[in-house]
């Protein structure tokens, strides 16, 4: 075959670029991870001084400031609750006792569940457009494997559920690996939704319970949330490997 051939069969798939021939496919990732870094350091940037004031001072600061705000505190705590799930090393709980603290239980945990939509469908289609190595960038991939064994199994969705229900997991880490089976973006998101909103509402209820004063109660749901979490912080590969083993034995 001649190069002429070589060039027709190739059909502008490959784009010359400092001379050397590259698939497009690969530069349009690079171009997509580019602009998600982009947005990504923005988005970090914006709400830095919400996450020093959360990891320095803890939630009563943030809610002392975020208030302060008025009504655009509401978007100030979504913002950094979208970011939260971007930025996997944020911690989540945090921000739910602030928006508990803040708005009370059920409109807290709105506002908590509105910002994990949003940027859970945003990863979802990242994750879809830019691949694996996006994800590899991004996080640990160690559970990856587990996953494509959960999706053979045939129960994908009740396991994706088990997952993202117990606390303590590592959800936002899944939140990059589930996009990579093939669970259809509506489902995806309205498991991990459903799934997410016991844990949300907890927390919410606990935060508003100590600004109310009830300090008794708010302490009992923190001290189980806690003792489940801490488990399953423990005991997350045995955890995993006995989902995976009831996913294949059904």
């Amino acid at each position: 075959m001649d190069q002429r051939s070589k060039d027709n069969n190739q059909g502008g798939k490959t784009i010359l670029l400092f001379g050397r021939e590259i698939p497009r496919s690969n530069l349009f990732r690079l171009a997509g991870l580019l602009v998600f870094f982009i947005i990504l350091a923005l988005s970090v940037a914006a709400v830095w001084p919400m996450i020093n004031t959360l990891l320095t001072s803890g939630p009563e600061q943030l809610v002392q400031e975020i208030r302060s705000a008025g009504s655009m505190g509401v978007l100030m705590l979504l913002a950094l609750q979208f970011v939260q799930i971007l930025v996997v090393f944020i911690p989540g709980e945090v921000t739910q006792l602030a928006a508990g603290m803040m708005y009370g239980p059920w409109f807290g945990a709105f506002i908590i569940v509105v910002g994990c939509l949003a940027s859970s469908a945003v990863i979802y289609q990242l994750v879809h457009r830019l691949g694996q190595p996006f994800v590899e960038d991004m996080v640990s991939t160690k559970y990856l494997e587990k996953f494509r064994e959960f999706e053979q199994s045939g129960k994908l969705n009740t396991i994706v559920f088990i997952l993202f229900l117990i606390p303590g997991l590592p959800k936002d880490v899944f939140t990059y690996l589930v996009p990579l089976t093939r669970m259809p973006m509506k489902t995806y998101l309205t498991i991990i939704t459903i799934a997410r909103f016991p844990g949300i509402i907890m927390s919410t209820y606990a935060a508003s319970g100590f600004m109310d004063g009830n300090i008794e109660s708010s302490i009992a749901i923190l001290v189980v949330l806690a003792l489940i979490a801490g488990l399953a912080i423990i005991f997350k590969d045995k955890l995993l490997a006995l989902i995976q083993k009831k996913g294949k034995n059904e």
